[in-house]
């Protein structure tokens, strides 16, 4: 692709009219080349590697593999596959990653795709099985490789890259500074792009950050009542060290009333995968979390954070923060401390804050839920198909539909809650592009 094809597909595709500092950058470099993008979450890198990598490919259609964008996570994976789809117009692009069929991505595979985007384990396995080749791949990203590292997956890249003897472009990136770069590939002549100071730069984010006593070493009460303390359907993280941690608070949200989800790394992919759903479109926009939530996730209009374990790091707190006042937005910090917690030096806050009775009341139950549709994008189902459905067959008025999430094989759209059970029973004998679904309601 031309860097003009390029820009045209992210003007009109993504809605970006104008690339920020870093994409302007990467823009102007020439491939094939080696870089190093140092770059934080939320600033745009997507968008900045593809600028390079999308020009460092051959014409699609040749039934070769061009190009391989590696990332730590399937949702992170997922992420980056809309991204690069919706702008590589002509060119065939794959998603690999756990927690669906093998089957579906064989299948995928014949002809060849052009790009694939894909997390380490999922690739080396294609390639163990032998059912695709990396032998005229010229083009690689490694993103969020610090993360990579992090959880293990050196070996399985080294691994990858073994297979890939033609690499021309190289496209390293990283929330923090590299101690080192991988030995496994020629990093030789490699430029850095260092925008993990453009927060700085920039107009600081609009961020209250407040601390919140706990009178006992036990904080649950004390997130009971911040949490209630805030308006009703708000989006809020809740950041904890451990999953035992997770699943003890989220047990007790739920037991008090609270529309809590909960994510940790520890849970099957489609409980991960649900819990950001019902978060993303308000069915419970409460989500207990450990730090895999922090980074690498694309959650819009996060209203606040709560620290409710001090964050282990510097860059554990930064990262989670990151999670609000995104975009210009505003968002709220909080930080609980008890008798039991030790502050670190590089946390912050501008205020303390004591959750009263009347600043928001009980918990407010979600005046959403979500339904679940066996039918996806392989079904050729799109979200125009799931909103007709509901609309035309359903009964339902077009404000009464929300957010709709198009997954491989199904679908998960929000509904008013009260309408939710009826709506089921109402679509049973229904067909949907004259296919037969199963629509249940998803407990939450």
């Amino acid at each position: 692709m031309t860097l003009k094809d390029i820009i045209s597909a992210i003007n009109s595709r993504l809605q970006i009219k104008k690339l920020n500092a870093m994409q302007e950058a990467t823009a102007a470099i020439t491939p094939p080349c080696r870089l190093l993008l140092l770059a934080p979450t939320g600033s745009g890198k997507t968008v900045a590697f593809a600028l390079p990598f999308l020009r460092s490919l051959p014409a699609p259609g040749r039934g070769q593999v061009g190009g391989v964008i590696i990332a730590p996570s399937r949702e992170l994976v997922l992420q980056i596959y809309e991204v690069i789809r919706r702008i590589a117009t002509g060119f065939k692009t794959v998603a690999f990653y756990g927690g669906h069929p093998m089957a579906d991505e064989v299948r995928s595979v014949i002809p060849a795709p052009d790009i694939i985007v894909a997390t380490p384990g999922r690739l080396l396995d294609h390639l163990r099985r032998g059912t695709l080749s990396l032998d005229k791949t010229s083009a690689l990203v490694l993103d969020e490789y610090d993360k990579s590292l992090d959880l293990g997956f050196d070996d399985e890249m080294r691994r990858i890259s073994a297979r890939m003897k033609n690499i021309r472009t190289l496209i390293l990136t990283s929330a923090t500074k590299l101690q080192t770069t991988p030995q496994y590939l020629d990093t030789r002549g490699m430029r850095t792009l260092n925008f993990t100071g453009a927060a700085e730069k920039a107009p600081a984010p609009k961020l209250d950050i407040a601390i919140v006593e706990s009178p006992v070493r036990d904080k649950l009460q004390t997130l009971a009542d911040l949490l209630a303390s805030m308006a009703p359907a708000s989006r809020v993280m809740v950041f904890v060290n451990h999953r035992d941690a997770a699943e003890r608070i989220h047990s007790d949200m739920r037991r008090r009333g609270f529309p809590a989800g909960l994510y940790h790394g520890g849970l099957e992919q489609q409980q991960r995968e649900r819990a950001l759903v019902m978060f993303g479109n308000g069915t419970t926009p409460v989500l207990v979390s450990t730090d895999l939530a922090a980074r690498g996730l694309d959650i819009p209009a996060v209203e606040a954070v709560v620290h409710y374990h001090m964050p282990v790091d510097a860059e554990a707190w930064t990262h989670r923060n990151g999670r609000t006042a995104r975009q210009g937005s505003e968002g709220h910090v909080y930080i609980i401390n008890s008798e039991a917690d030790d502050i670190p030096e590089f946390i912050r806050w501008d205020h303390p804050y004591t959750p009263t009775a009347t600043s928001g009341g009980n918990p407010a139950e979600s005046p959403w839920q979500t339904l679940h549709i066996n039918a996806g994008k392989k079904e050729k189902i799109s979200r125009g198909d799931v909103a007709g459905f509901l609309i035309h067959k359903g009964g339902l008025q077009s404000a009464q539909v929300g957010t709709i999430d198009i997954r491989d094989h199904c679908a998960y759209v929000a509904v008013p809650r009260e309408l939710a059970r009826e709506l089921v029973k109402t679509l049973i004998p229904h067909r949907m592009k004259n296919t037969r679904v199963r629509v249940s309601r998803i407990d939450d």
